[in-house]
């Protein structure tokens, strides 16, 4: 008896060795195709350039993440990173680069917090909550803008967040590395991270453990908020400019990245290094069709097909494990 339940703790531990290399794997082959297909794919600059277009999408899967981790998911990323770049950059105007940042990622905070506290307390489902909230930022950036993109913005900041580089590496990068590490830790070694996992997995169990579920539910919004805000600091200083509809598609493309990456979006299962994955595997196929001049509406096709193909294995991945 204790031989085979050895051997079957021996066969799950394979299976999920086995699960959690095939993505890194399949990365990889995707680096040598891509490669042959074109050799200056695997040059410096094209890397470094490669890694700096990922990290609005990777710092956005962070904060989708949570979410869906949660049993949620959150549709107002780009919007509340679009409001906050804006807020932002006119807070600057006035008061200096230190706080317009500030202002953005208070704003993001508000913002993800407003979706928490709606989502909590009166029962309302967080696709029709952060799908208001969406329409909410939007417009919020689109009245304090005009409506038109907002040029003048502290040179400092755009020039140190955007184009300026640390050990040869873009600022830009260390923040989508940072995020997604501190993610990863809060998410994996905090008892804040374990409550998400157990709201995630069953809000009743979780209520009967203890586990304030309305003040998680929050929290997580507000850690979506935070990301989606941090998207908005390292997008406006990149383009040098605060869009009041800045990369509206990083919403979809954050929630297929997650789900693509192995997150289930019934939630209560996966982690932040998932996402990862599935920020890489899209940003390499976008590159990769770019390099090899794929026009943007057939690019458009595959994301949307990605995200299909996201969804049905998310769905195969539930009825296995059943």
């Amino acid at each position: 008896m204790e031989l085979q339940k050895e051997s079957g703790v021996d066969i799950a531990r394979l299976k999920r060795l086995g699960s959690s290399a095939m993505l890194p794997f399949f990365i990889v082959a995707m680096a040598v195709a891509a490669t042959v297909a074109e050799p200056k794919f695997a040059t410096v600059d094209n890397l470094l350039n490669l890694a700096t277009q990922m990290m609005p999408l990777l710092i956005l899967a962070v904060g989708q993440t949570f979410a869906i981790i949660s049993g949620g998911l959150d549709l107002s990323l780009a919007a509340v990173m679009s409001l906050a770049g804006v807020i932002g950059v006119l807070t600057m105007a006035d008061y200096g680069p230190f706080a317009g940042i500030a202002m953005m990622l208070v704003t993001g905070i508000v913002m993800g917090s407003l979706s928490g506290g709606i989502i909590a307390y009166f029962g309302v489902s967080p696709l029709v909550v952060t799908l208001g909230i969406l329409s909410v930022a939007q417009a919020g950036a689109l009245i304090l803008s005009s409506g038109v993109p907002i040029y003048n913005i502290d040179q400092s900041y755009a020039g140190a967040i955007g184009f300026g580089t640390l050990l040869g590496i873009p600022s830009m990068v260390w923040i989508g590395v940072a995020c997604a590490i501190v993610g990863g830790l809060v998410m994996r070694h905090t008892v804040f991270g374990r409550h998400v996992y157990a709201v995630g997995s069953s809000v009743s169990a979780a209520t009967k453990s203890g586990v304030n579920v309305k003040l998680t539910t929050v929290l997580v919004y507000a850690a979506s908020g935070l990301c989606a805000a941090l998207g908005g600091v390292v997008l406006t200083a990149w383009v040098g400019s605060a869009q009041p509809v800045a990369a509206p598609n990083l919403t979809l493309e954050s929630l297929a990245a997650v789900v693509l990456g192995g997150v289930a979006l019934t939630g209560g299962s996966g982690g932040i290094i998932q996402a990862v994955y599935g920020v890489i595997i899209l940003s390499m196929l976008s590159n990769i069709m770019n390099m090899i001049g794929v026009s943007a509406y057939y690019q458009t096709l595959v994301i949307g097909v990605v995200i299909i193909i996201a969804v049905i294995l998310d769905r195969l991945r539930t009825v296995a494990a059943r």
